[in-house]
C-alpha cells in the first residue's frame, strides 16, 4: 500500500489522500477537494484514479467529487446513509465491508458516527495498520459536531472503537490542526509533557511534511483520550464546579468537547 498524502493548503487546512495499489497502479481518492492537485499527483506517479471515496458529505469533503470523477471515471463511495446528501454514490458503505484497491490493498470500513451520523473511516490490513479518519479524529484532537452531529455519538465511536484499535496504528486525519489542538491539551493537561514535546517538534509546522503520529502517541497528547487524567480533571472542575468527585469517562469527554467549541 502506497499512501499519498496531499496538502491543499487552503483556509480549510485540508489533507486529501490518494492510497495506490503498488502492483497494479490503482488508486482511491480520499476527500479529493483539492481535485488539480489529486489528479496531478496521481499522474505524476503513473496511478489511475479507480474510486473516490468521502468519509462524509461536507462540501470541504466532497467539493472534488465531480471534476475527479469527470477526469476519470471513477467510482463514487461513501456511507450508505448519504445517498441523499452525496450526489452521484455508486456504493454505500457500510461497518465491516472492505474497499479494495487494485490487487493487494484492503481497507475495512468503520461506521463512526459523531462529526457527522454518517462518517466512515478506513482502517487498512496492513501489518501496521493505517486510519484515514476524515473529521472523526484529528492529531491531539477530535472533530466537532455542529453541523449533523452529536457529541454523544463522538464518544462512543471514540470509546468502542478507535480507542481500540492496536497502538501502532498510524492517523491520518482530514485536516491539520495538530499545534492548536496541542494547546488545548496544553491548556486542560498544563503538566503533559508529550504534548509539550510535540508542539516544539510541529511548530512551526510544515504541513506539506505533517507529521504523522501513532493512535499510541495519541493516548498520551489527545486530550480526548486521556479521560481519566486526574490533572485534566481538576482544570475541568474549575470549568464545571458540578463535576462528580469521579466522573465517569463519558461526562468528561463531553465537557472537553463543550469547551473545545468555544477555545
Amino acid at each position: 500500500m502506497i499512501v499519498e498524502q496531499i496538502w491543499t493548503a487552503n483556509a480549510y487546512r485540508n489533507f486529501n489522500y490518494l492510497i495506490a495499489c503498488p502492483d497494479t497502479g490503482e488508486a482511491l481518492a480520499i476527500d479529493p477537494l483539492d481535485h488539480r492537485k489529486c489528479l496531478a499527483a496521481a499522474r505524476d506517479a503513473g496511478w489511475t484514479i479507480t474510486q473516490v471515496l468521502n468519509t462524509h458529505e461536507h462540501g470541504d469533503h466532497t467539493g472534488g467529487n465531480k471534476a475527479v470523477i469527470a477526469a476519470t471515471g471513477a467510482k463514487l463511495l461513501a456511507h450508505e446513509n448519504a445517498k441523499n446528501s452525496i450526489p452521484g454514490m455508486d456504493r454505500g458503505l457500510s461497518a465491516g465491508d472492505v474497499v479494495k484497491v487494485g490487487k493487494t490493498v484492503d481497507l475495512e470500513v468503520l461506521d463512526t458516527p459523531g462529526h457527522t451520523m454518517s462518517h466512515v473511516c478506513l482502517l487498512s490490513r496492513t501489518d501496521v495498520p493505517s486510519l484515514f479518519c476524515g473529521d472523526t479524529l484529528f492529531n491531539a484532537g477530535a472533530g466537532n459536531c455542529h453541523n449533523g452531529g452529536h457529541p454523544n455519538e463522538l464518544y462512543h465511536t471514540f470509546a468502542s472503537q478507535l480507542a481500540k484499535l492496536p497502538d501502532t496504528t498510524q492517523i491520518y486525519p482530514g485536516h491539520d490542526y495538530i499545534a492548536g489542538n496541542l494547546r488545548f491539551t496544553l491548556d486542560r493537561e498544563p503538566d503533559n509533557a508529550g504534548a509539550k514535546r510535540l508542539l516544539d517538534e510541529v511548530e512551526p509546522q510544515d504541513p506539506a511534511r505533517a507529521k504523522v503520529t501513532t493512535l499510541a502517541l495519541e493516548k498520551e497528547i489527545n486530550t480526548f483520550f486521556r479521560l481519566h487524567s486526574p490533572s485534566v480533571i481538576a482544570r475541568l472542575r474549575e470549568a464545571f464546579p458540578g463535576l462528580p468527585d469521579q466522573p465517569d469517562e463519558k461526562t468528561v469527554f463531553l465537557k472537553l468537547r463543550e469547551l473545545r467549541n468555544s477555545w
